[in-house]
């Protein structure tokens, strides 16, 4: 069983390839999960468990009609969506099929499409929710059953480890100097209204480096909107570097009584990016905390002196934090956050 998980680790880390449009690694991982439970499509979201359960950052899509995935992201089933997967986060086993007793909305898109059913897995660690995987059967094939599901439940921590490794391999591109802060207002009926001229090379970039699919981008900003109607607080995601080489951060507002959204999107880093940064590379609450002192120049003695700890402990802990990080010192962590 433990060569199994490594074996399946290994498929999955040599998927995602870093650089490679989402659509080609889509089809990959559709590929290498294919012999755990047989699907005829697949769609997978990730995101850092800071960013807490709903709206992903890496979206991959295998399989689906860009009708169906309009109908499954679009912006009034996001706040359903939200709850589905926080309930589903909360189960001991976190997969579920679409099929119930009561059919829901995602059962009846699924029939006006001519789909099969969904089965999904809420991707988890000790650290949080990391996203949501889903695979569907065409219409007419057979049915998901128990056995499937205990299958993918076991795929989930192969998948969320192999994520990891993904977006900490160096990025495949850095392209420099990066676009300015852009803008760009979605509008009630979650089309996008207008823009700052300062945005166009960032959705240029996403196209063209990530080759997300349009039908996607246009939904993955109305499901931000949505998310930032339907909450007390501004959204705020951290996209990491895989594609282009910068970590963006992407934040709407809610903008008076409308419903009108601004979104922000502009390049990531320093505290901004920390806490996505920290998710990603391991890094646990203490070694944040050293961290968080480091970057604001501070000396290994005054960190002891100010959380309490021996300059011996404070060491180790470095120690640890440069590994994970891959960096080589103080000066090399800082300008992995600010570069």
């Amino acid at each position: 069983m433990i060569t199994e998980c490594v074996r399946l680790y290994r498929d999955l880390c040599a998927a995602l390839v870093p650089g490679a449009g989402l659509e080609a690694v889509a089809a990959e991982l559709s590929r290498v999960i294919a012999p755990v439970v047989p699907h005829d499509a697949m769609r997978c979201g990730t995101s850092s468990p800071s960013s807490g359960p709903g709206i992903t950052t890496l979206a991959f899509w295998h399989g689906y009609t860009p009708d169906l995935g309009r109908e499954l992201l679009s912006a009034d089933r996001v706040g359903d969506y939200l709850v589905e997967l926080g309930e589903l986060a909360r189960r001991q086993v976190p997969v579920t099929l679409s099929r119930r007793v009561r059919p829901g909305m995602r059962d009846r898109l699924l029939d006006a499409h001519s789909a099969g059913e969904e089965l999904c897995l809420a991707l988890r660690s000790t650290r949080g929710v990391w996203g949501v995987l889903c695979l569907m059967r065409a219409a007419g094939g057979r049915p998901f059953d128990v056995a499937d599901a205990r299958r993918l439940a076991d795929v989930g921590p192969a998948l969320v480890a192999a994520f990891r490794n993904y977006v900490t391999a160096p990025p495949a591109r850095s392209l420099a100097p990066e676009p300015s802060p852009g803008m760009l207002i979605v509008g009630a009926d979650s089309r996008i209204k207008t823009m700052t001229s300062q945005a166009q090379p960032w959705l240029e970039a996403t196209r063209t480096y990530l080759d997300v699919p349009g039908w996607l981008a246009d939904c993955s900003f109305a499901c931000l909107a949505a998310a930032a109607r339907a909450q007390p607080r501004n959204v705020r995601l951290c996209v990491p570097s895989v594609g282009c080489g910068w970590w963006t951060t992407i934040e709407a507002q809610r903008l008076g009584d409308d419903g009108d959204v601004a979104i922000m999107i502009q390049r990531a880093g320093g505290r901004s990016l920390m806490p996505s940064y920290c998710d990603w590379y391991g890094v646990t609450p203490r070694e944040q905390q050293i961290m968080q002192h480091l970057y604001s120049g501070s000396a290994p003695k005054q960190i002891a002196r100010a959380l309490d700890l021996s300059l011996y402990t404070v060491g180790d802990h470095l120690k640890a934090l440069f590994r994970k990080t891959g960096t080589s010192g103080r000066d090399e962590l800082i300008a992995s956050l600010n570069t």
